[in-house]
């Protein structure tokens, strides 16, 4: 062997932490999460949620403290999803749009409590629908486009009024985008932001967060793949993806997260627009479920799944493990 093998030696710059920190290419902090929250009707309620172990369901009340702690701590961002009263779901979903309604009312509630909390509100109908699909339904359960993308654009604007920084259509309709950037012009709401959903996946991983907002029961055995994308294809996403920006989506959702980060890498590299992922309910539960049986290790296993999303392209990341990674980056 030659005295002089090898000239160059990888493990050299692994060889201790502070070299290891000083070189790391990728970086993640509490400015990369956004964490999705549930909220519940009435006050002083708190629900666990079965499918997603740890994590609960709030009234506007028990939640404010909670975002209080977490905000103090560095957390930017919140993402609201409803759970809507059976009576109050329809054919119609004109819930969506009640000024006073759930999601109305908890924005302006955090708002004026948290000024500077970035607040991001779900446009979708499956949790005011009967049929539990993210769109109006014909008497053959197909849903119709152009009449649900009329709906949601009265759901942004009634949340923007409320106070939203970022309606995030989550609903893939074709066309909405444009729409609800139009209405949200004509009504001055020049800095209110488009976050879209603009490449979401007919995943098996929503299934938690299903229950999780009382859909799960009215979609039933009902797919949703004729408007969510098929998740073998690529090069649809791309078309998404050039649609939505042309229509004035100011960044996009690719969701869902890990499984996914091929097609977040792939964007990344063709467009320049911020990229947020989704590590959703059914990639929470998974991890969950391994780490109560000691099978991983949680905090490891969470933070590695961070940088990967970080290294993948990700601008950021919502993810249910929000809190706890606070807790642990403030431990680091």
């Amino acid at each position: 062997m030659s005295k002089s093998y090898p000239n160059i030696r990888m493990r050299r710059n692994r060889s201790s932490e502070f070299i290891r920190n000083l070189i790391r290419e990728t970086s993640f902090s509490t400015n990369d999460l956004i964490y999705p929250v549930f909220i519940l009707p009435g006050k002083n309620k708190e629900e666990s949620i079965e499918s997603m172990p740890g994590k609960k369901r709030y009234s506007v009340d028990k939640l404010i403290p909670l975002l209080g702690s977490l905000h103090k701590k560095g957390l930017n961002a919140i993402a609201i999803f409803p759970v809507v009263e059976k009576e109050k779901k329809s054919h119609d979903a004109k819930e969506a749009f009640n000024t006073k309604g759930l999601v109305q009312t908890a924005v302006k509630i955090i708002k004026k409590e948290y000024p500077d909390l970035g607040v991001i509100t779900d446009v979708a109908l499956d949790p005011f629908t009967i049929s539990g699909h993210d769109g109006l339904v014909d008497k053959n359960g197909y849903v119709l486009n152009d009449k649900t993308v009329g709906v949601l654009t009265k759901q942004a604007l009634s949340h923007a009024e409320a106070g939203a920084d970022i309606v995030a259509p989550s609903d893939m309709m074709d066309g909405r985008i444009l729409e609800i950037r139009t209405i949200l012009e004509k009504n001055k709401f020049y800095n209110t932001k488009i976050l879209s959903y603009a490449a979401k996946y007919a995943s098996n991983l929503y299934g938690p967060f299903r229950n999780a907002v009382d859909s799960s029961d009215n979609l039933k055995n009902s797919s949703k793949e004729t408007y969510q994308m098929d998740f073998a294809n690529v090069a649809e996403a791309s078309l998404e993806i050039s649609l939505d920006i042309n229509e004035g989506a100011d960044m996009v959702i690719i969701k869902p997260g890990l499984p996914y980060l091929d097609i977040v890498t792939k964007i990344k590299n063709k467009f320049s627009i911020p990229i947020f992922s989704y590590h959703v309910s059914g990639e929470y539960s998974m991890i969950k479920s391994a780490a109560q049986k000691n099978y991983i290790d949680e905090k490891a296993t969470v933070l590695e799944a961070m940088y990967c999303f970080k290294r993948a392209g990700c601008n950021a990341v919502l993810t249910y493990y929000t809190p706890e990674i606070i807790k642990w980056l403030g431990e680091k």
